[in-house]
């Protein structure tokens, strides 16, 4: 199959989420990825459930639900990075790959003699992206962090949760370990960047990726209505701190989103539920009047919200272009019509013997397309055909390799 990417090779030092989520990308759109994992050990999230997959026995495997969401496609070879004789195998790999991704602290590799210094010796064309919780430099480069902690330092949660006052009011971090996601999506977007500069220069480059840079970066129009105004943005729920009406109302039953972007879609609205004079009237007719009158309106609308129940303004408001949908939970989120139409929830075949659970890759290239290369890896499991099928390593020499723990 065709492929953007099948002719890249990606030697992958990362774990946990950020980093294979990156990789992961990668691997979704063709390049090989060989992830080197730690001997024995593997990848944290390899223990980070359960749940876990289970194979032909029902026996649970060492795949974790986590690790399988950002691991497949790749191949497992397991390396001490620690031991001198780690650190050649990474630099005899390292000598033919595109791309190398590592999400070690800051000066780790650089004692091992694998940074980017010591490596674009030996391969001119390598890209090389390193993933960190504050990046290369400042204060606070030599700390670790984890996605909550920039949830907190960067925004997030002050934006998200229960306004002060009410009840359940406080700071709230979201569902998803989303600076880690961002960064995995940041990070591919500047590693194909890279790769498309060194097709024109021939030369490879350095990337330097923050957990917190991203996280502080998608602050966004949030940022923006604080640089303007002088005013610091605070948690407002389930509305929006810019449009209205633009949130969570609860109807005679169920609960119902509505998410009006413009004042056609609000005229509209109104007429949908029978509240006509509130397009017309000069307090509520144009977003930055709904914005200043909020505190009046929405008492309007949610007197009205209750006349009917979730289901039935669904499909009122659907007929009129209003722009509205249901809180799922996750069930529900796979049993939508339109995301089973998409094929979002599909299978791989698994070296357990079992199809393993996955999510598509939301990216649809036409000329392109996503090719999945399989699940994730077991630990180790393309150690042979990596070092001694592709570098000519001996028998002998892997088993002594695996005797001293190296691999």
């Amino acid at each position: 199959m065709k492929t953007a990417l099948g002719h890249i090779k990606v030697l992958d030092l990362t774990r946990v989420l950020a980093g294979p989520w990156a990789t992961q990308n990668l691997a979704d759109m063709g390049a090989e990825v060989i992830k080197i994992e730690r001997p024995r050990v593997g990848d944290d999230t390899r223990t980070w459930g359960p749940p876990f997959l289970k194979d032909t026995q029902g026996r649970e495997t060492t795949d974790s639900s986590y690790f399988l969401s950002a691991n497949r496609g790749k191949k497992s070879v397991t390396v001490d990075l620690a031991l001198p004789e780690g650190q050649e195998i990474i630099r005899m790999l390292a000598q033919d790959v595109d791309v190398l991704v590592e999400n070690y602290k800051v000066g780790t590799l650089a004692r091992y003699g694998l940074a980017y210094e010591d490596l674009q010796k030996i391969n001119p064309r390598l890209v090389y992206c390193s993933v960190t919780g504050f990046g290369q430099d400042g204060p606070y480069a030599a700390l670790p962090g984890y996605d909550y902690v920039f949830q907190g330092m960067g925004g997030l949660m002050s934006l998200t949760g229960v306004p002060d006052g009410e009840p359940g009011g406080a700071p709230m971090k979201s569902g998803l370990a989303i600076s880690d996601l961002l960064t995995g999506m940041y990070a591919t977007t500047a590693i194909l960047a890279a790769l498309e500069h060194r097709h024109i220069s021939g030369a490879g480059q350095y990337i330097d990726m923050s957990l917190l840079d991203c996280l502080v970066a998608v602050n966004s129009y949030q940022a923006l209505n604080y640089f303007l105004s002088g005013k610091i943005p605070q948690r407002v729920g389930n509305a929006h701190p810019n449009m209205v009406p633009y949130q969570v109302f609860r109807c005679k039953e169920g609960d119902l989103i509505i998410a009006v972007g413009n004042d056609s879609q609000y005229a509209a609205y109104c007429k949908a539920i029978g509240r006509e004079h509130l397009a017309t009237d000069p307090m509520y007719s144009t977003g930055p009047q709904r914005n200043r009158n909020r505190a009046t309106l929405i008492p309007l609308l949610a007197e009205a919200m209750l006349a009917k129940t979730m289901r039935e303004w669904i499909t009122l408001l659907e007929q009129k272009n209003v722009p509205c949908g249901p809180i799922y939970n996750m069930q529900e989120v796979f049993e939508d019509p339109q995301v089973r139409h998409r094929n979002m929830q599909f299978s791989l075949p698994h070296s357990a013997g079992v199809e393993a659970p996955s999510i598509a890759n939301p990216i649809r290239l036409s000329e392109t397309p996503i090719h999945y290369q399989g699940s994730a890896p077991l630990l180790g499991e393309h150690n042979g055909a990596i070092l001694q099928q592709r570098y000519g390593l001996s028998d002998e020499r892997l088993a002594e390799l695996q005797a001293k723990g190296i691999i």
